[in-house]
């Protein structure tokens, strides 16, 4: 089993992720954070790094009932997203498959949310 869903765009780095962060708030998502892992690796190693966002993605609803489910749940929120550049220059996008994640926790409620949660990010995927 994959443990990502990922998609190559044909749209500029900078694009991709206005067109993924829509994507994101049409399936109900919210973008809480943004790592730029090319600026964090220049500032802390001064190594070079294609472009490479990390979108810590969080649909409220279903993180409220997965934290109702399971209260430490929270060490594997938010859904991580990512928009990178790849080396041929084209962009791709990726989301982490909850279902692949959550199945490290024993719990039948937990897994059907993931589920759903999982066919929202897929979607999202599909859109951008």
């Amino acid at each position: 089993m994959s443990y990502h869903f990922s998609k190559t765009l044909a749209l500029s780095f900078d694009d991709a992720i206005a067109a993924t962060t829509r994507a994101l708030q049409k399936h109900g998502f919210g973008v809480l954070t943004q790592i730029d892992v090319q600026a964090t690796l220049k500032e802390k190693l001064n190594a070079s790094f294609r472009p490479y966002r990390i979108l810590g993605a969080c649909n409220p609803k279903m993180a409220f009932q997965a934290l109702q489910l399971e209260d430490k749940v929270g060490t594997m929120l938010p859904c991580n997203v990512i928009v990178q550049q790849r080396e041929d220059g084209r962009v791709e996008v990726s989301a982490i498959d909850p279902v692949a994640s959550m199945r490290a926790i024993e719990n039948p409620e937990l897994a059907r949310l993931a589920e759903t949660v999982r066919e929202m990010l897929r979607q999202v995927v599909e859109e951008v």
